[in-house]
């Protein structure tokens, strides 16, 4: 037998990290490594945060899951939390993105029927999109890297330019339900929908009577210094995925919405056998309160300003290698003249540096947002040593 017990669908490196502290992760091998990565924008409180550890190890010795055929107290609390402080009404926890997807695109297709349109049914999404893997959410990209092999996909979805207001404007016809858009594309390169983009979108929903649906997985919670990246524009959406930070690296995920755009997510039109269970929420709620707390979004600003001004102040010191940065908060791109996976690569296995590659060749750099001065100088160090030695391949 040659495959891996593990089936092998990623294609992994040499660090495997056994224990982590803050900022750092530690491999096997006893290796140091600066996590910037952040488990892809997960750990937003970094690694062994107390209160995080503490709420789950208390959750587990007490209540780790029932079934959600009985009232759920520690649900209930966790999703009132979220209405109070977002523009939802309701919220159904998943325990994941692409479940957050998933359900993001039931609630819209059933809005509709629930309205007597059941042919609207068709979402508007974008080209560079990043919505999960299941087949769901790949029928909503149109990536082939993603959807090859895995035909016949899901009918329902329309496909534009991201940052192209005209062009998904003229995608609608009867049959569109909406538009499905990140805010902030994360696997599509750190690409930030323009002000006018996403404004429009929403303006056209409300003129159509059409569900803006924000999938905020990778860009909301915390990560850009707002609670959610839709904050950072003037409007709210209809319905939001949420997932990675809500959890802090416990499986977590969520779908919030109106009163108005859940109207047909009545009782058996939905379920989840693990989500919202009491371990889940136990999470949900150390995170919410340390996010919630005074000063935290302010902080992560700061710290985002402070670490955009080091990679645009090394830039030029290295402008054979890194191009620009883009995005915001502690979202942010380094955007490459070569390959970055290539780069990525290089700085971890001779510099410790833990970063994620993205589209565009571009660099992303995802935080715990819980850093502090000392990591962001610790980070530019680094990145500066590996310029200084790094040699693209021929080919890059």
């Amino acid at each position: 037998m040659t495959i891996t017990p593990l089936m092998p669908v990623y294609p992994r490196c040499g660090v495997r990290p056994v224990r982590g502290e803050g900022a750092y992760l530690f491999g096997e091998d006893g290796q140091q490594y600066l996590d910037f990565a952040s488990g892809i924008a997960v750990n937003a409180l970094g690694h062994a945060h107390p209160r995080l550890t503490k709420a789950i190890a208390d959750q587990a010795a007490t209540l780790m899951h029932v079934s959600n055929l009985y009232g759920s107290p520690q649900g209930e609390h966790l999703a009132q939390r979220l209405v109070d402080n977002t523009f939802a009404d309701t919220v159904f926890f998943t325990n994941s993105g692409a479940e957050a997807v998933e359900c993001a695109i039931k609630t819209a297709r059933r809005y509709h029927f629930a309205n007597g349109n059941p042919q609207r049914h068709t979402l508007i999404t974008f080209d560079t999109a990043f919505h999960g893997r299941t087949l769901g959410a790949i029928s909503a990209t149109n990536q082939a890297k993603m959807r090859d092999g895995f035909e016949p996909l899901l009918p329902g979805f329309a496909y534009a330019k991201f940052n192209d207001l005209e062009g998904a404007l003229a995608l609608i016809d009867d049959n569109t339900a909406g538009f499905l858009v990140e805010p902030i594309q994360g696997e599509g390169g750190i690409r930030q929908a323009s002000h006018e983009f996403l404004t429009g979108l929403r303006k056209a929903c409300d003129e159509h009577g059409l569900l803006l649906v924000l999938d905020e997985v990778q860009c909301g919670y915390g990560r850009t210094g707002k609670f959610f990246a839709h904050e950072l524009y003037g409007i709210t959406p209809d319905i939001m995925a949420v997932a990675k930070g809500i959890g802090g690296g416990f499986p977590l995920g969520a779908c919030l919405a109106t009163e108005e755009a859940a109207k047909g997510m009545v009782a058996g039109t939905h379920g989840s056998t693990y989500g919202g269970n009491p371990l889940a929420m136990a999470a949900g709620e150390a995170i919410l309160d340390v996010m919630l707390e005074d000063g935290f979004l302010e902080n992560v600003t700061a710290m985002g300003d402070r670490l955009r001004q080091g990679l645009e102040q090394m830039i030029p010191n290295h402008d054979h290698l890194f191009d620009s940065v883009r995005g915001t908060g502690l979202m942010l791109g380094l955007k490459l003249k070569s390959d970055s996976r290539a780069f990525v690569a290089f700085a971890r296995d001779n510099h410790n540096l833990l970063l994620v590659s993205a589209g565009e060749n571009v660099v992303r750099i995802l935080p715990p947002l819980v850093i502090d001065e000392s990591h962001i100088a610790e980070c530019i160090d680094k990145l500066s040593t590996a310029a200084r030695v790094y040699v693209p391949a021929a080919d890059d």
